[in-house]
């Protein structure tokens, strides 16, 4: 009788670890906080590297830019007088990214706000005594109506919003290099900026070297953060931010809504330009307005969109502007190495955003 070979038992697939991509329902805030302190690191950390490569030595950076810049008294006057501007870009920045608005024209925005500030310094509409008071205001409506044509292009025509600021900024640019170049150019030394604002159009101080701008700024956040937070409007707001069609499903005025927060992005833009020209510049000048739209996207995007962080960001934010100065001075860093930290900054926060809102899961598959 034949040997018959025993049937081989049929092969086991080999279980396997597999990786897969998952969208988080939530995150709890201390593991947000955790991870976006952990991109600023990384951010910091490539920057000190790029400073230490331009010859800053390594030693020297916390001195520049921590004990030299917080802990001198000049240093830190020249921090708060730079932040009220940049408070303004960053809260004008976070209302309208609030309402799903990329309202990337804050610069066009502080643009008008200087030019109608400067108009009526100019024409002397009003008394002496309410000068300043409506030089303010007429910034506020300038940038409340510059911002007034992309929304409704938005709204309308569907327009990218992205877009239409953008090229709003280069029109109200070109416009002012018009005006200091032309009508406006001070007759006096035929340089191109307005003439000089007169001492009581100009923002004075409330204390010893320490404008009445900083005061104003942080007015304007508090303002901000009762719209966003405690009102009505910034309850619709949380819906329009969190989801358009669930929100316009539920009775939302998502229309009014994003109207209500572009415009009064513009007019915190508009102001920004009205405390840069009547409390810095004390005239209007053909660049005054370079750097801060940069810095309001900056402020909104590590902030996340909160006007409270914001301010406590803007004020970092004008630290970075004084420290870099110094380093112009003293080690011949150009201003535009501050441009290149800030936007690794942003770089590395908007990255950190795909860890919050992913996960990876890991599976046991079984090879075929």
């Amino acid at each position: 009788m034949p040997d018959i070979a025993p049937t081989a038992a049929p092969r086991q697939p080999l279980a396997s670890r597999r990786y897969t991509l998952e969208i988080r329902q939530q995150m709890a805030w201390h593991w947000q906080a955790l991870i976006l302190a952990l991109a600023l690191l990384v951010g910091l950390g490539i920057s000190t590297a790029i400073l230490v490569a331009a010859g800053v030595p390594a030693g020297e950076l916390l001195n520049e830019f921590v004990l030299l810049t917080l802990f001198d008294l000049q240093s830190l006057k020249a921090v708060l007088f730079q932040a009220a501007p940049i408070i303004m870009v960053g809260l004008a920045g976070c209302i309208a990214f609030r309402a799903r608005f990329w309202n990337l024209g804050l610069e066009g925005q502080m643009i008008w706000g200087g030019i109608a500030a400067t108009a009526i310094s100019l024409f002397e509409v009003g008394p002496e005594a309410l000068r300043l008071p409506l030089m303010g205001l007429a910034a506020a409506l300038a940038g409340l109506a510059w911002a007034l044509a992309p929304v409704l292009l938005k709204l309308n025509l569907r327009v990218n919003e992205i877009i239409s600021t953008l090229m709003l900024n280069y029109i109200a640019a070109n416009f002012l290099l018009h005006l200091v170049y032309g009508a406006w150019k001070d007759p006096r030394d035929a340089f191109p900026y307005s003439p000089q604002y007169r001492p009581f159009e100009r923002i004075p101080e409330f204390f010893d070297g320490y404008s009445l701008a900083i005061p104003l700024a942080l007015l304007a956040a508090l303002l901000a953060w009762w719209f966003v937070s405690l009102c009505r409007a910034g309850l619709y707001l949380r819906f329009v931010d969190a989801n358009l069609r669930v929100a316009t499903a539920n009775g939302v005025p998502v229309r009014q809504v994003i109207i209500t927060s572009v415009l009064l992005s513009g007019s915190l833009a508009g102001l920004a330009g009205w405390l840069v020209a009547a409390g810095q510049e004390s005239r209007l000048t053909q660049a005054f307005y370079q750097g801060y739209g940069f810095s309001g996207i900056l402020i909104a995007f590590l902030a996340r969109n909160n006007p409270l962080a914001a301010t406590i960001v803007a004020l970092l934010v004008a630290t970075l502007f004084v420290a870099g100065r110094n380093l112009q001075v003293f080690y011949q860093i150009p201003f535009s190495m501050v441009q290149l930290i800030q936007a690794l900054i942003v770089i590395c926060v908007a990255s950190s955003d795909f860890f919050i809102r992913h996960r990876i899961r890991r599976t046991l598959g079984r090879d075929a």
